[in-house]
């Protein structure tokens, strides 16, 4: 069983994503259940996990909402306001798939944000309730992720992206790897091979992209790495057979237990999508 471990659903009219300016025109549309159907049955992708795209609660909503019809949502990445009455906010998104909270860090100008004493308190109530957090992060975070890491052993953290690394050519820097085998020392963190295809840009490949690869997995292992699509944002970069492709083309020298643990029981085990009760 393939699971993509990150993938997007909206719908525009809802209108609050305000990233999508003209610079992803390509996929200011609206991408529901059945723009992703014919794509993932062709990669053999028998589950998802469904993650927010913008920070709302209506936006997990909807998400929640999608997963009551579309059997291929085995999971759901929402979002709260983490600074508010978050037990409030859980019991109001209460839901048998939803398994984690995303709050977008990347577009946060403080880059210790999610270090603040009010966060942090909403942080453990997260964990409290059984979920996880993922982290949607760039290199700047590495540190300060690290940081939290120490300070909620409690909660599950997924580094979503591989911490969009920058590349200088296929390299992705010292201070990345420096960063990813810090977050590796924490039994809690685990981390999705996705979105590297928009990260590298044109020209990405599967040798290309092949240091990063390396490097998360030896630093992590197959039980704590989970492939992921990133779709619809990955249309910006390439397609979804071309990224699917490119994942096993890196993971071919694994053992088999390896890949399927990379490309599905990994995600399964983290974000324990084949438990369907409800929250604590």
């Amino acid at each position: 069983m393939t699971i993509d471990a990150h993938q997007h659903f909206w719908r525009i009219a809802r209108g609050d994503y305000s990233w999508m300016d003209d610079s992803v025109a390509a996929i200011r549309r609206d991408l529901l259940p059945p723009d992703l159907a014919p794509l993932a049955q062709a990669a053999g992708v028998t589950g998802t996990v469904a993650v927010q795209a913008a920070p709302t609660l209506e936006e997990t909503e909807f998400l929640l909402s999608l997963s009551d019809t579309t059997p291929l949502i085995r999971g759901v990445v929402g979002w709260l306001d983490l600074t508010g009455d978050v037990p409030r906010q859980i019991d109001r998104l209460a839901h048998p798939r939803l398994r984690g909270i995303r709050p977008m860090l990347q577009d946060i100008p403080e880059t210790d944000w999610i270090l603040r004493d009010d966060v942090l308190t909403g942080l453990r109530q997260v964990a409290e309730a059984g979920l996880r957090m993922d982290a949607l992060i760039t290199p700047r975070h590495l540190a300060v992720i690290d940081r939290l890491a120490r300070a909620l052993p409690e909660l599950p953290l997924i580094i979503d992206h591989c911490a969009k690394p920058r590349f200088a050519g296929s390299d992705p820097g010292d201070n990345w790897r420096a960063g990813i085998q810090a977050l590796a020392r924490h039994p809690q963190v685990s981390c999705k091979l996705s979105g590297l295809a928009n990260e590298f840009g044109p020209g990405w490949s599967a040798p290309r992209l092949r240091p990063v690869f390396d490097h998360v997995f030896a630093c992590f292992g197959p039980e704590r790495v989970m492939w992921g699509s990133d779709w619809p944002v990955l249309e910006l970069a390439g397609t979804y057979a071309k990224w699917h492709a490119a994942a096993q083309e890196m993971a071919a020298e694994l053992t088999l237990a390896e890949r399927e643990a990379l490309f599905g029981n990994t995600a399964r085990r983290i974000y324990a999508l084949d438990q369907e009760g409800e929250i604590q």
